[in-house]
């Protein structure tokens, strides 16, 4: 299956350690395309709320949390959802990793 950047996925990220982000839930695609055969990076999304600068709010009570990111091989996801990012959405998104990542 094809995995494309900034689509929402249903990823079972079970086992976990520590105060990882746990169970089965939606997460979002990060890498680019290019690398998306067998391992993708996803940022698990939540509904709980928290005043981070490292959490980009989607929808009334949808929030993807960036500072939990990971690379999961793609036999975690269990499937797509069709959930469209906005170009805000997803400029939100690049600015914070690149705060976080690059500056």
């Amino acid at each position: 299956m094809n995995y494309n950047q900034y689509e929402v996925v249903i990823v079972n990220l079970d086992p976990t350690v520590g105060s990882e982000i746990q169970k089965t839930r939606p997460c979002l695609i990060i890498s680019p395309n290019e690398m998306n055969y067998t391992n993708v990076i996803v940022a698990p999304m939540t509904s709980k709320y928290k005043d981070y600068p490292t959490r980009v709010k989607l929808k009334k009570e949808s929030f993807v949390v960036l500072d939990q990111i990971r690379t999961i091989s793609i036999q975690r996801i269990v499937k797509k959802i069709d959930a469209k990012l906005t170009a805000k959405q997803i400029n939100e998104i690049k600015n914070i990793l690149k705060i976080m990542l690059v500056d």
